[in-house]
Protein backbone atom coordinates (compact mmCIF):
# COMPACT_ATOMS: atom_id res chain seq x y z
CA UNK A 1 0.00 0.00 0.00
CA UNK A 2 1.04 3.78 -0.86
CA UNK A 3 1.41 5.83 2.19
CA UNK A 4 2.76 8.79 -0.05
CA UNK A 5 -0.28 11.07 0.95
CA UNK A 6 0.12 10.58 4.77
CA UNK A 7 4.13 11.25 4.11
CA UNK A 8 3.29 14.52 2.37
CA UNK A 9 0.82 15.17 5.01
CA UNK A 10 3.62 14.77 7.21
CA UNK A 11 6.16 16.92 5.93
CA UNK A 12 3.53 19.71 5.90
CA UNK A 13 2.38 19.44 9.20
CA UNK A 14 6.24 19.79 10.29
CA UNK A 15 6.16 23.43 8.60
CA UNK A 16 2.75 24.08 10.23
CA UNK A 17 1.15 24.60 6.85
CA UNK A 18 -1.85 21.72 7.36
CA UNK A 19 -5.45 22.38 8.18
CA UNK A 20 -7.83 21.11 10.97
CA UNK A 21 -9.08 18.63 8.46
CA UNK A 22 -6.00 17.67 7.43
CA UNK A 23 -4.49 17.38 11.29
CA UNK A 24 -7.79 15.36 11.66
CA UNK A 25 -6.96 12.56 8.53
CA UNK A 26 -3.56 12.52 10.43
CA UNK A 27 -5.19 11.20 13.67
CA UNK A 28 -7.84 8.81 12.24
CA UNK A 29 -4.67 6.96 10.56
CA UNK A 30 -2.42 6.68 13.05
CA UNK A 31 -5.59 5.25 15.81
CA UNK A 32 -5.48 2.46 13.09
CA UNK A 33 -3.83 -0.89 14.06
CA UNK A 34 -2.05 -1.78 11.04
CA UNK A 35 0.54 1.39 10.64
CA UNK A 36 3.92 0.72 8.34
CA UNK A 37 6.86 0.73 10.83
CA UNK A 38 8.70 3.44 9.03
CA UNK A 39 5.66 5.63 10.28
CA UNK A 40 5.28 4.14 13.89
CA UNK A 41 7.59 6.57 15.70
CA UNK A 42 4.75 9.44 14.95
CA UNK A 43 1.62 7.18 16.43
CA UNK A 44 2.72 8.66 20.08
CA UNK A 45 1.95 11.87 19.01
CA UNK A 46 -1.22 11.77 17.61
CA UNK A 47 -2.70 8.97 19.77
CA UNK A 48 -1.77 11.08 23.14
CA UNK A 49 -4.42 13.73 22.50
CA UNK A 50 -6.70 10.46 22.68
CA UNK A 51 -5.27 9.07 25.66
CA UNK A 52 -5.07 12.18 27.55
CA UNK A 53 -9.08 13.08 26.72
CA UNK A 54 -9.66 9.46 28.74
CA UNK A 55 -7.66 10.39 31.74
CA UNK A 56 -10.65 11.99 33.97
CA UNK A 57 -10.21 12.94 37.61
CA UNK A 58 -11.27 10.38 40.13
CA UNK A 59 -14.57 10.98 42.36
CA UNK A 60 -13.11 11.80 45.39
CA UNK A 61 -10.79 14.52 44.31
CA UNK A 62 -12.56 17.24 45.55
CA UNK A 63 -12.98 15.65 48.83
CA UNK A 64 -9.28 14.65 49.30
CA UNK A 65 -7.94 18.32 48.08
CA UNK A 66 -10.16 19.73 50.35
CA UNK A 67 -9.36 17.65 53.23
CA UNK A 68 -5.78 18.72 53.03
CA UNK A 69 -6.51 22.25 52.40
CA UNK A 70 -9.25 22.64 55.61
CA UNK A 71 -6.60 20.15 57.55
CA UNK A 72 -6.12 22.10 61.30
CA UNK A 73 -1.87 22.02 62.23
CA UNK A 74 -1.11 23.23 65.56
CA UNK A 75 0.75 26.23 65.94
CA UNK A 76 3.87 26.15 67.32
CA UNK A 77 4.74 28.59 69.22
CA UNK A 78 8.32 30.01 69.45
CA UNK A 79 10.35 30.50 72.94
CA UNK A 80 11.87 33.89 72.84
CA UNK A 81 15.00 33.95 74.37
CA UNK A 82 15.25 37.12 76.90
CA UNK A 83 18.71 38.22 75.05
CA UNK A 84 15.97 38.24 71.71
CA UNK A 85 13.58 40.21 73.70
CA UNK A 86 15.87 42.67 74.59
CA UNK A 87 17.86 43.07 71.02
CA UNK A 88 15.50 46.42 69.86
CA UNK A 89 17.04 48.11 73.63
CA UNK A 90 20.40 47.31 72.21
CA UNK A 91 20.26 48.58 69.19
CA UNK A 92 18.32 51.64 70.23
CA UNK A 93 21.94 51.92 72.80
CA UNK A 94 23.98 51.75 70.09
CA UNK A 95 22.75 54.39 67.87
CA UNK A 96 22.66 57.00 70.84
CA UNK A 97 26.41 55.43 71.59
CA UNK A 98 27.21 56.22 67.76
CA UNK A 99 25.34 59.52 67.95
CA UNK A 100 27.14 60.92 70.81
CA UNK A 101 30.13 59.84 69.31
CA UNK A 102 29.86 61.56 66.37
CA UNK A 103 28.20 64.59 68.27
CA UNK A 104 31.88 64.44 70.58
CA UNK A 105 33.79 64.58 67.09
CA UNK A 106 31.87 67.26 65.44
CA UNK A 107 32.39 69.80 68.30
CA UNK A 108 36.01 68.90 69.42
CA UNK A 109 36.68 70.03 65.48
CA UNK A 110 34.29 73.23 65.67
CA UNK A 111 36.21 74.14 69.14
CA UNK A 112 39.82 73.91 68.04
CA UNK A 113 40.87 77.03 68.61
CA UNK A 114 40.03 77.29 71.92
CA UNK A 115 42.27 74.92 72.80
CA UNK A 116 45.64 75.34 72.27
CA UNK A 117 47.08 72.72 74.12
CA UNK A 118 50.04 71.84 71.71
CA UNK A 119 50.65 74.92 69.91
CA UNK A 120 54.12 74.53 68.13
CA UNK A 121 54.06 78.22 66.83
CA UNK A 122 57.31 80.04 68.70
CA UNK A 123 55.76 83.34 68.43
CA UNK A 124 53.18 82.31 71.13
CA UNK A 125 56.29 80.59 73.05
CA UNK A 126 56.58 81.98 76.71
CA UNK A 127 59.18 80.77 79.10
CA UNK A 128 57.89 78.22 81.78
CA UNK A 129 60.79 79.31 84.31
CA UNK A 130 62.07 82.19 85.57
CA UNK A 131 65.41 81.74 86.22
CA UNK A 132 67.33 80.97 83.25
CA UNK A 133 70.00 79.24 85.12
CA UNK A 134 68.06 76.34 86.37
CA UNK A 135 65.95 76.16 82.80
CA UNK A 136 69.42 75.05 82.08
CA UNK A 137 70.75 72.59 85.03
CA UNK A 138 67.27 70.59 84.09
CA UNK A 139 68.04 70.31 80.43
CA UNK A 140 71.96 69.60 80.78
CA UNK A 141 70.03 66.87 83.44
CA UNK A 142 67.80 65.53 81.29
CA UNK A 143 70.26 65.17 78.04
CA UNK A 144 72.82 63.41 80.73
CA UNK A 145 69.95 61.20 81.42
CA UNK A 146 69.57 60.32 77.51
CA UNK A 147 73.43 59.94 77.15
CA UNK A 148 73.77 57.27 79.85
CA UNK A 149 70.83 55.34 78.66
CA UNK A 150 72.30 55.51 75.04
CA UNK A 151 75.82 54.43 76.13
CA UNK A 152 74.17 51.48 77.57
CA UNK A 153 72.33 50.37 74.84
CA UNK A 154 75.41 50.36 72.67
CA UNK A 155 77.06 48.61 75.17
CA UNK A 156 74.18 45.70 75.55
CA UNK A 157 74.26 45.77 71.90
CA UNK A 158 77.72 45.27 71.05
CA UNK A 159 77.95 42.18 73.54
CA UNK A 160 75.08 40.44 71.73
CA UNK A 161 77.21 40.86 68.49
CA UNK A 162 80.23 39.26 70.07
CA UNK A 163 78.51 36.20 71.76
CA UNK A 164 77.74 34.87 68.48
CA UNK A 165 80.97 35.09 67.54
CA UNK A 166 82.15 33.62 70.47
CA UNK A 167 79.52 30.68 70.09
CA UNK A 168 81.32 29.93 66.84
CA UNK A 169 84.81 29.90 68.26
CA UNK A 170 84.14 27.06 71.05
CA UNK A 171 83.01 24.76 68.23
Amino acid sequence: MDYKYIEQLLERYWRCETSLEEEAILKTFFNQTHIPSHLMPYKPLFVSEKMWQEIKLGENFDARIMAHIEKDEPVKARRITWVRRMMPLYKAAASVAIILTLGNAAQSSFHREAAVENDYNYENYQDSYNDPEMAYNQISDALQMVSQSLSEASKQDSLLQMQPKEAQKEQ
